[in-house]
């Protein structure tokens, strides 16, 4: 278990055990929330365990689970400077797309992050090739279309500009960086109501056990709190808010 800043995660019983991804989605979807994976992955050290906050789901009940599928936007062309109606139209943008595989998240740095990245036909793309969702560090469009797809979408909202022709994707399931947050092939992505988790997939066994345990902890103080015990009780009892 974890209490406050101690750790008692030591015999395999206490740990949830997960066969599959498909397991382990499953499992996070019921057990767990984002923050007190943020909170267990600061106090591990990791000093910046999620993507900036103006990254939200199009609809706050949306929650993202799967594996990182990376993407790299290059800077745009600026006004004045020539089109690239000579070169090949969004750079790899659809080779991008078409790459997702199932449970996988398309995850993109965003380049321009004022203007629309991806429209409903490439979100719907997306969804029919099994991915888990995609999340990009810029603005959507569609947005009304997108949210009839009942399909996970983060980014800062929605907006119908977009850079026509003016900005490419240049790579694709390769290490990417948002803000601070480094984002590699294959990490856990945890996303909901309150923000988009980034969790190394070498850590993520102790991670989501010991925010597992704050959890349990946390219900206990809710339980406590809702009986009517002062807050400072409940946390003197259980170590935990």
């Amino acid at each position: 278990m974890f209490l406050g800043n101690q750790s008692v995660l030591s015999r395999d019983e206490d740990m949830a055990q997960w066969k599959s991804d498909e397991e382990l989605f499953a499992w996070i979807r019921k057990e767990l929330s984002t923050p007190p994976v943020s909170d267990v992955m600061e106090q591990l050290g990791f000093r910046y365990p999620m993507l900036p906050a103006h990254i939200r789901p199009l609809r706050s009940d949306m929650v993202l689970i799967g594996r990182a599928m990376p993407v790299q936007d290059e800077l745009p062309v600026e006004y004045g400077e020539p089109s690239r109606f000579d070169a090949k139209p969004f750079g790899l943008l659809f080779e991008s797309i078409e790459a997702l595989r199932p449970n996988e998240v398309y995850i993109a740095s965003g380049g321009p992050t004022h203007v629309a990245r991806l429209g409903d036909m490439l979100v719907m793309r997306a969804q029919n090739l099994g991915a888990a969702g995609v999340v990009i560090n810029a603005h959507l469009r569609d947005g009304n279309a997108i949210l009839s797809l009942n399909f996970p979408a983060f980014a800062h909202g929605c907006h119908a500009y977009g850079l026509q022709r003016r900005h490419n994707v240049v790579d694709f399931r390769c290490s990417i960086t948002i803000d601070k947050v480094r984002i590699r092939p294959g990490d856990l992505i945890f996303g909901d109501g309150d923000g988009v988790c980034v969790i190394p997939h070498e850590a993520e066994g102790e991670i989501l056990n010991r925010a597992f345990a704050k959890t349990q902890l946390e219900r206990n103080v809710r339980r406590d709190i809702e009986s009517g015990q002062s807050v400072v009780d409940a946390f003197n009892k259980h170590r935990a808010m």
